[in-house]
């Protein structure tokens, strides 16, 4: 669910994990719809991203920290997510108009990457869970590493940007038929149909 500052919200599924965090803010004015600011900003979109569950609230965060029992956030490491989004905001827009990677964004994500991610584990009963530990710098490992995964496997040439000429929303078409054309058939999907049935009265009416 994505939250507009001025409240409203709606449903958007940018397909990918990587797709997932630019939403959350951006650079030049991009900047404007900032969320990320504090380290519990960074576990809540962790919690409500496409990751598997087990990023669980703290038992008690220590100084600096975001309140993940599974996943610990600082200060800094909220500044390097911010950091990632917005080299991958250029990097997508980059491979979406067939131009050339930033080298400052490509070595801020391959950095990233880098990192050791965060660990999965089986649990006893059979359900799937995160070992404990678990930091924003392996966070940021695993969104880097779903991003190179992206741009490199068989959906690469389906990153696109919304169709509507006002929505700046990025997002990979995984369907079968290939044809998605909308961030979101809930809004720009449905203001477009709005808008050409009223292009279709007026042309009807003259």
């Amino acid at each position: 669910m994505l939250r507009h500052p001025d409240g409203s919200s709606f449903r958007f599924d940018p397909g990918a994990l990587c797709l997932e965090l630019l939403p959350t803010g951006g650079p030049g004015p991009l900047a404007y719809f900032e969320v990320l600011r504090d380290p519990p900003d960074l576990v809540r979109w962790a919690e409500e991203s496409r990751l598997p569950g087990g990023l669980g609230p703290a038992d008690g965060p220590g100084p600096g920290s975001g309140s993940g029992g599974a996943l610990v956030v600082s200060g800094a490491e909220v500044a390097a997510a911010r950091e990632l989004r917005d080299a991958l905001w250029r990097l997508v827009e980059a491979r979406v108009t067939d131009a050339r990677p930033g080298p400052d964004d490509l070595a801020t994500l391959n950095d990233a990457a880098a990192r050791p991610p965060l660990t999965p584990r089986l649990t006893a009963d059979g359900t799937w869970a995160w070992a404990p530990g678990g930091t924003g710098t392996g966070l940021l490992s695993t969104v880097a590493r779903d991003a190179v995964d992206l741009f490199t496997g068989a959906y690469a040439h389906r990153i696109r940007v919304c169709g509507a000429h006002d929505c700046r929303l990025l997002f990979v078409d995984t369907s079968r038929p290939g044809k998605r054309r909308w961030c979101s058939m809930e809004r720009c999907g449905n203001r477009h149909k709005v808008r050409a049935h009223r292009a279709r009265n007026t042309a009807a009416d003259a």
